[in-house]
This record gives structure tokens, C-alpha cells and sequence, in this order.
């Protein structure tokens, strides 16, 4: 075991970022990392290995200076609350590319709670934590299926992680590795972003799409968007932030911080939306 002090590049919230104030993590080869926050702000950080302990760095983002992000939208009229209330806040990552995948076509047009439950039930079919490429490829897509993922969805996924060497896109030409995502039938704007923010650890693909931004959606345009990909207006003037800027506009929605938006106004948009039966 090995014990590290670590100090985040840029304002950091471990708390905010993991939703806990003690993070764990398996990864691969049975290697395991653990952290929380010191007072001071840097993280204490157990490992099994010194190679956990920098893996703990990417899965974490403690190495991204989000700085000019909060510089530049902390007055954003949209924004700008939710970067001023939740300083710090980052989004945690996968130790796979491939668990990414899974968890971006489990989780496409669900509910959360139970994309994650279907998260779970591939993890353990395919044997391994986290998932590799290699042990999702074993599930065939019935078996997929038998898991709880649509038919679709099944086939999507296995076509996936067989076809495309997942792992490589971390290293690939940063210009090509989304559009080759994107080429993908059953793969969209939601799930690239999800792959880009947990899987590459990039925050220019933002959440177009997501279930709580149509929502959010809604509630400031005061209509239920004919399309979910219409949420990409809401991130577009983020430009090369839209992925982070997505984390910290549902985020903020979530807390009622998003101004002229809130949860009961998107309530009574869906309502007014839905045809008559």
C-alpha cells in the first residue's frame, strides 16, 4: 500500500465532484485508490500501487485547471449562478473507455436509477470490475438484452465494443476521436458527451439531450423541445466547455439554482405538452 498528498490543479471540491467525502475505486488487475479532502484542500490519497495513485489523478480530474471556465461564465447570465455556488465541482471518470460506453448506452433516453441498476447487472455478466472492452464483448446481444437493455440498445452496445477499439481513442488525434464515436449508429450527441466527459476526459462534448436538460429545456422556453438534440442550444455558446458546462448546468438545476428554471415549471410544460388521451 502507498499513501500520497495530492493538490488539485484549480479550485477543487471532492465533495462536490464524487458526491462523498470518502471516493473508492476498483481498477483494473484488482488494483484498488482511495481519497478525501484535507482541510487545506489537498487530497490524501491510499492506493494499492504507485500506479494507482496517478490513476487516481485522471479518474478524478485533479490535473484539469478549470480555471478559465470559471473566469469566463462566473457572470454568464444562464450559467452563472450555479459556477459561483459550486466551486470546485468536476465530474468523475471511468477507469475504462469501455465502462463509459456501457454507461452511456445504458443510461440513453432512462431514468438514471435505472440505467445504473442495468449498469450494474452487464458489470457483473461480463465478470470483470470495471468492465473491459474484451469482457463486454464475451455478452452476446441476447445476453445484453437479459441484462435489462432494449433489443436496440443491446445490439448497439455489442457492435460497439467489438468494432472499435475503445482504449485508443484516449490517445487518438483529438480532432478524430469524437467523429469517430459519432459514426456509430445508436451512438448520439448524449452518449459522445457521455463517453468524452467520464470516458476521454474532455469537456468539449457537452450532455445534448439529457433528460434533466430537456427539462431545463423546457422550463426556460416554456415548451417541450420537438427533438431533445434542440438542448444543444442551451450549450452551444460554451464552445470548447460545453461538457463541463453541462455538469454544472444540471447540477444547478437540480438545486434551483438556474435562473427562471425550476423542476415544477418543467413539471407543468411536460403536462401541457402531453396529447389529450
Amino acid at each position: 500500500m502507498v499513501e500520497a498528498v495530492i493538490r488539485a490543479q484549480g479550485l477543487y471540491s471532492l465533495k462536490l465532484t464524487a458526491r462523498i467525502e470518502m471516493w473508492k475505486a476498483e481498477l483494473t488487475g484488482r488494483r484498488w485508490v482511495e481519497a478525501s479532502q484535507l482541510h487545506d484542500g489537498s487530497l490524501f490519497v491510499r492506493a494499492s500501487c504507485e500506479r494507482s495513485v496517478d490513476e487516481a489523478r485522471f479518474l478524478l480530474a485533479l490535473d484539469d485547471d478549470t480555471s478559465e471556465f470559471h473566469r469566463r461564465f462566473a457572470r454568464d447570465p444562464l450559467l452563472g449562478p450555479s459556477v459561483r455556488a459550486l466551486r470546485g465541482l468536476r465530474t468523475t471518470r471511468t477507469c475504462t473507455v469501455a465502462h463509459a460506453a456501457l454507461r452511456a448506452v445504458c443510461g440513453q433516453l432512462i431514468q438514471s436509477r435505472r440505467a445504473r441498476e442495468i449498469e450494474r447487472v452487464v458489470i457483473r455478466a461480463c465478470g470483470e470490475t470495471p468492465p473491459t472492452r474484451e469482457a463486454l464483448a464475451r455478452l452476446s446481444p441476447a445476453a445484453l438484452t437479459g441484462c435489462g437493455l432494449a433489443e436496440s440498445r443491446a445490439a448497439t452496445l455489442a457492435r460497439l465494443v467489438r468494432k472499435v477499439d475503445l482504449e485508443s481513442l484516449k490517445t487518438s488525434n483529438e480532432t478524430t476521436a469524437l467523429p469517430r464515436l459519432q459514426r456509430e449508429r445508436g451512438i448520439g450527441p448524449w452518449s459522445v458527451g457521455v463517453i468524452a466527459l467520464q470516458g476521454l476526459g474532455r469537456y468539449d462534448a457537452g450532455l445534448v439531450a439529457d433528460l434533466s436538460l430537456v427539462k431545463l429545456f423546457a422550463s426556460l422556453r416554456g415548451r417541450w423541445p420537438e427533438q431533445p438534440a434542440e438542448t444543444a442550444e442551451l450549450l452551444a455558446p460554451y464552445g470548447e466547455w460545453q461538457g463541463l458546462a453541462s455538469v454544472f448546468l444540471l447540477a444547478g438545476f437540480a438545486r434551483g439554482l438556474v435562473p427562471g428554471a425550476s423542476a415544477d415549471r418543467a413539471r407543468l410544460v411536460r403536462t401541457a405538452y402531453r396529447p389529450a388521451a
